[in-house]
This record gives structure tokens, sequence and C-alpha cells, in this order.
């Protein structure tokens, strides 16, 4: 079993940054491919961000392509998305998900293992 936390979310202007974390106890988090989903109100869950296990490789949703950017710290079990030139469209509940059997391509399908509880971000104008 692994445990996911995100933090790090809240208000901020248009054009700011925010960084969110998820952290993982329960099994170390090297074993498993991350991925950050959002979901607005209204709206259907989407995905975001995803990292490979060694976090050598990356994938993004062309909607935050170029302005957020997806790491990891194995060595703290924790998954980190900074947020960059923040839109009022980014406004929505951010999820961390883990999946131990997944490529950073098939994550994509929202069908992960594991998932945070999510973590607000709001994007004023």
């Amino acid at each position: 079993q692994v445990q996911l936390v995100e933090s790090g979310g809240g208000l901020v202007q248009a054009g700011g940054s925010l960084r969110v974390s998820c952290a993982a106890s329960g099994r170390t988090l090297s074993s498993y491919t991350m991925a950050w989903f959002r979901q607005a109100p209204g709206k259907e869950r989407e995905f975001v961000a995803a990292l490979t296990r060694s976090g050598a490789n990356t994938y993004y949703a062309d909607s935050v392509k170029g302005r957020f950017t997806i790491s990891r710290d194995n060595a703290k079990s924790t998954v980190y998305l900074q947020m960059n030139s923040l839109k009022p469209e980014d406004t929505a509940v951010y999820y961390c998900a883990a999946d131990r059997g997944s490529t950073i391509v098939e994550i994509r399908s929202g069908r992960s293992d594991y998932w945070g509880q999510g973590t607000q971000v709001t994007v004023s104008s």
C-alpha cells in the first residue's frame, strides 16, 4: 500500500507561481511511475504531467507544456509540480497518482493504483 498526501496548494494571482508536493508513505516511490492530474469544477479529471521512476523522462499535457515542471526526490519519497505563469484556467484540485505498471504514456488513462486526496489551486485574474 502507498499513501499519497498532496500539499502546497493555495490562492495565487495570474502570472504567479506555485509548487505543489506529493509525499508518499508506506512504500518507496522509486518503483512507481508518478503523475499529476487536476479536476476543475464541473469538468472531468484531466492529465497534467507524468514522470518515470528514475525521473529521467517526463510527459506533459499540451495545456501546461513549458509552464509546469514535474520532478521527484526518491530519497524523500516526494514528487513535485512546479507551476509557473499560472492562468485562471489552471484553477482546479490537483491530485497525484502512483502506478507500478504504467509507462508515462499509459498513466494518462487515469487508472492508477494509488491517488492522493488532492490540493486546491486557485488562480485569480
